[in-house]
């Protein structure tokens, strides 16, 4: 996949193209570009996602905070997976967001990309306000030269798969079913920070991570069984997602994993976590005795799932 940021690299190629924010690059995402890419391989035309680095309702509001699925380099890690052949990137700008669907059709799609024929995901809207539907694309399509069709629906309409559907089942902590709906692993990237090293003391030292993406989603409040990637290895581990309500830690979150086999200093370093399993809620205990006795219980429950994990 050749990622566009200068349109003049395309030199006037003609393209096959679907366009969307794709948050997640989920199973629905995947269903609608590998329509696209049969289409591409029809018409003997290079296929191309286009999409934006920033969610739009985030330009258009300040205040607006989305809650993301992945960050901008991971959509486009994902987006890598599809076999597509372009990934256009275009920047989200007011002006932008004031074209009505036949001057972004017409000025953009047509005159600046050079798409030939567009695939409209199932239900999807652009221009401003959103007033057009898939009849008047067509039509503004026919002007410019441009075949606009509509993508079939996933699984003929029987199965929700949004990123919505997913972000709301990570934050209910059904890390499978969102995991199903996403085609791997969730996953979430940081670095390591100094943490109160309580962890360490019980026998169970902890990474402290901060997330590198600020609108990331967080997986619901609980213990994980997770696949740690770090200075090129990959562990299992076991991920608390918290406010830690035995040390009495306030309202504060915090995001600590214990690495299986691992010892050394690693502050500072990068760190992606891999949602594999819901292990249980958070719990308050009657004292770090008995914390500590519930934590060697999620270390074998955790080991046993990562065991039969393939």
């Amino acid at each position: 996949m050749i990622v566009i940021r200068d349109l003049n690299e395309l030199k006037r190629k003609e393209l096959v193209a679907t366009i969307g924010f794709f948050d997640g690059v989920h199973r629905g995402h995947r269903f609608l570009i590998e329509e696209m890419k049969r289409v591409a391989k029809k018409k003997a035309l290079p296929s191309a996602v286009i999409t934006f680095p920033e969610h739009p309702r985030a330009v258009l509001h300040a205040d607006y905070q989305p809650k993301l699925l992945n960050s901008f380099e991971e959509k486009l890690e994902q987006l890598e997976t599809t076999g597509v052949d372009y990934c256009i990137v275009l920047d989200f700008t007011i002006e932008l967001s004031r074209l009505s669907a036949s001057e972004f059709i017409q000025t953009i799609l047509s005159q600046q990309l050079n798409v030939k024929v567009l695939l409209i995901g199932y239900d999807h809207r652009f221009g401003h306000d959103r007033r057009d539907g898939f009849e008047q694309y067509v039509t503004y399509g026919a002007q410019c030269n441009m075949e606009i069709i509509e993508a079939s629906s996933y699984d003929d309409g029987h199965t929700t798969v949004s990123s919505s559907e997913i972000r709301r089942l990570l934050q209910c902590g059904k890390i499978e079913e969102a995991n199903r709906l996403l085609t791997y692993p969730y996953q979430i990237k940081g670095h390591i920070v100094s943490g109160y090293k309580v962890g360490r003391t019980l026998g169970f030292p902890t990474a402290n991570i901060q997330i590198d993406e600020p609108f990331k989603v967080f997986p619901g409040i609980g213990v994980y069984a997770v696949h740690v990637s770090l200075k090129g290895m990959r562990y299992d581990g076991m991920l608390y997602i918290g406010n830690r309500p035995t040390l009495n830690n306030g309202n504060n979150i915090t995001l600590e994993v214990n690495i299986f086999d691992f010892s050394g200093n690693i502050y500072d370093d990068e760190i992606t976590v891999s949602f594999l399993y819901f292990v249980r809620g958070d719990e308050k205990f009657d004292s770090l005795e008995a914390l500590k006795e519930q934590l060697e219980i999620d270390r074998i429950t955790v080991k046993e799932l990562l065991t039969d994990h393939l």
